[in-house]
């Protein structure tokens, strides 16, 4: 990338964060080499794939900062006050896959919302501030992945298969390979069908020293209790055919805001778990119209950033120009519950890309 282009991505950057910080934010700044056992904690291990790793003799495992929100979250958590608005403005680092034109560095400017009064009014503050800062020229998008969350656990199902099914609502293919399975449309696993026969009639305990010694780092304990879970789990009854049949509605969504309440009340009667988070929506929606936003035409996507933004719980959006993704951002409660030490606080925040959105990344 070319100097001049730096200098015009760093004074858009300003100007970004001259409106952000016009708008009631505090600037921070975030330390650029972060933990990496509180993000590896966060994403697992498949983070290292896409963030720069070191080891430090003094400091231990390190990570270049990846995005602002969890070292923001930590901060907060430990020392800010509430209502709290933040913004920052500096560069993160991702690898890229090979042969790709992507940057691995490059420069966020981001808003960050801490208030628990009414967290869907704090969501239509967010998106309205984004939307008022960028270009008309954009694309907007939006989902609510409460509403799928919130589907998820009033299904029928055991606490186990709940679970399994919202750790993975992030990974669109493993999602519905369970979907399936719980629902009774897929075969078991011949090899664990064969598993379970023998742990059956032979017991656990005897499977265990049949087969040999153990190589892998899985102790015998772990090992049986996998066994036992995957028993327990062929002997749960198939999910409802219509409580999937309304999970496969919401992930199909794709009309407008309005329209889209209209489906989820229809639905409501076949799983009555996700009518808190039908009223939740409608109150954003009713905040978004005090904004000026034209809720009649907003778009809105049932699965709307399940494929990118892992640590959203609620509300998503994004502002794209082709298939560049400009600024995006959400709602992340969760986050602040694991980050935040027995404390937790309703949290909605976005970044934007300066270079993408000067078209010279």
């Amino acid at each position: 990338m070319l100097n001049d282009n730096r200098a015009a991505i760093r004074e858009k950057a300003a100007t970004l964060e001259t409106a952000f910080r016009n708008a009631g934010a505090l600037h921070v700044e975030s330390d650029a080499l972060l933990p990496a056992d509180t993000l590896l904690d966060l994403y697992g291990e498949d983070i290292r794939a896409r963030a720069y790793v070191t080891q430090d003799p003094v400091l231990g495992e390190r990570m270049l900062r990846p995005d602002f929100t969890v070292p923001i979250v930590e901060r907060h958590m430990s020392e800010g006050a509430e209502p709290a608005r933040y913004c920052y403005n500096g560069s993160v680092w991702r690898k890229q896959d090979a042969g790709s034109q992507k940057a691995s560095e490059f420069i966020q400017v981001g808003f960050e919302l801490f208030d628990r009064t009414d967290p869907a009014v704090a969501d239509a503050e967010v998106f309205a501030l984004f939307r008022e800062i960028l270009p008309d020229d954009l694309t907007v998008g939006t989902g609510d992945i409460g509403i799928l969350r919130a589907a998820i656990a009033g299904l029928t199902t055991s606490d186990k298969r709940r679970a399994a099914l919202l750790r993975h609502s992030w990974r669109p293919t493993r999602f519905r390979q369970l979907l399936d399975r719980f629902g009774g449309k897929t075969a078991p696993i011949a090899s664990r069908v064969d598993l379970i026969k023998a742990a059956k009639t032979d017991g656990i305990d005897t499977l265990i020293k049949s087969s040999g010694k153990f190589l892998g780092l899985r102790s015998k304990a772990e090992v049986h209790a996998r066994i036992e879970s995957l028993i327990n789990d062929v002997n749960e009854p198939s999910l409802p055919s219509g409580e999937l049949a309304v999970i496969e509605a919401i992930l199909n969504l794709d009309c407008t805001a309005i329209q889209a309440v209209k489906k989820l009340h229809e639905l409501q009667s076949d799983l009555p778990a996700i009518a808190g988070a039908i009223a939740v929506f409608e109150t954003r929606l009713a905040a978004l119209s005090k904004h000026g936003v034209d809720v009649d035409t907003l778009a809105f996507e049932g699965s709307y950033g399940l494929t990118s933004m892992e640590y959203y719980d609620g509300f998503v959006f994004g502002f794209q120009r082709g298939e560049q993704v400009i600024a995006s951002g959400g709602r992340y409660d969760a986050l602040t519950s694991v980050l935040g030490n027995g404390r937790d606080i309703a949290a909605v925040g976005g970044v934007i890309r300066p270079d993408l959105l000067l078209g010279v990344a």
